[in-house]
């Protein structure tokens, strides 16, 4: 059995204090994991024990997110989330690497990615939307509110509570037995720290910045081709099958996998994905 060591470390990113997990050999291709909401690295532990002996896997918490501890008055925007993964990328290195990004991951990877395109050597995507048709009804329904405008806080603040933690989890799995109840129990924890539910609604309230940017994001695919694997879990109810398949637009020779399972793939289909993650990174290199 090749089992990883998995280390535990902070590093300190412009006075934000980044929670980070990291396992095997730096040398070896990185793959660098960044989670969504309403999660932590914590939602990639099985994948890093599955591709930590043979790839160099590196999956911070984003401010705002698990232990990632963020100084008074951090403003919690989408273009700030991207300034730390970015300082933290500067910092700690290496400078080329596949990127995985799932859901808010997107939207902050894709922001580094259109920074730093030496970076990327390869992108792998899981139910990280950059197209409009990718958006369902709900998503447009969360979408649509704005900073200040009234009930606009209480509103997206409904998204906040534990069935509806526990309903991204389980929603649209073939089969709930294969979904551990640590997930959201964990995400639910985090989500009730102080401080850490404003910070939440200020970064929904921010997500339409990610639409006004889905153009300059897949001008940015078509003019850069990264090598890209794209997997979905087709029971997603923020993010819908189309939203893939969008992919192959602007990246024609991108290999696409589609699960019977909901937005948190990995969490009942990881024996099928990891397989298919660590053929994508042999292939690239």
């Amino acid at each position: 059995m090749d089992i990883p060591e998995v280390r535990h470390r902070f590093a300190d990113v412009g006075g934000v204090r980044v929670f980070y997990r990291e396992a095997g050999d730096p040398g070896a291709p990185t793959l660098l994991l960044l989670h969504g909401f309403p999660s932590s690295s914590a939602q990639f532990r099985r994948l890093i024990d599955a591709l930590g002996g043979r790839f160099h896997v590196v999956a911070p918490d984003l401010p705002g997110f698990g232990q990632t501890e963020a100084p008074a008055g951090f403003v919690y925007t989408f273009e700030r989330l991207a300034d730390v993964v970015e300082g933290f990328v500067e910092r700690l290195g290496p400078h080329r690497f596949t990127m995985y990004v799932f859901d808010y991951g997107g939207p902050v990877g894709m922001r580094v990615a259109a920074r730093r395109p030496e970076w990327i050597a390869g992108l792998i995507v899981q139910n990280a939307n950059a197209y409009d048709e990718g958006l369902s009804d709900l998503a447009r329904g969360l979408v649509a509110h704005r900073p200040g405008a009234p009930g606009a806080r209480e509103a997206v603040a409904e998204i906040l509570v534990l069935p509806v933690t526990r309903g991204q989890y389980e929603g649209g799995t073939s089969d709930a037995e294969l979904i551990a109840p640590d997930g959201w129990t964990l995400d639910q924890h985090y989500l009730d720290l102080p401080g850490r539910r404003d910070a939440q609604i200020d970064l929904l309230l921010d997500y339409h910045t990610n639409v006004a940017l889905y153009p300059d994001w897949q001008r940015w695919l078509r003019e850069h081709r990264p090598p890209a694997l794209v997997l979905w879990g087709a029971g997603d109810a923020f993010f819908t099958v189309p939203g893939a398949e969008a992919y192959l637009r602007d990246l024609p020779e991108a290999e696409l996998h589609l699960f019977p399972t909901g937005h948190f793939a990995l969490e009942e289909c990881l024996p099928e994905m990891a397989p298919l993650i660590a053929a994508f990174l042999d292939r690239i290199g």
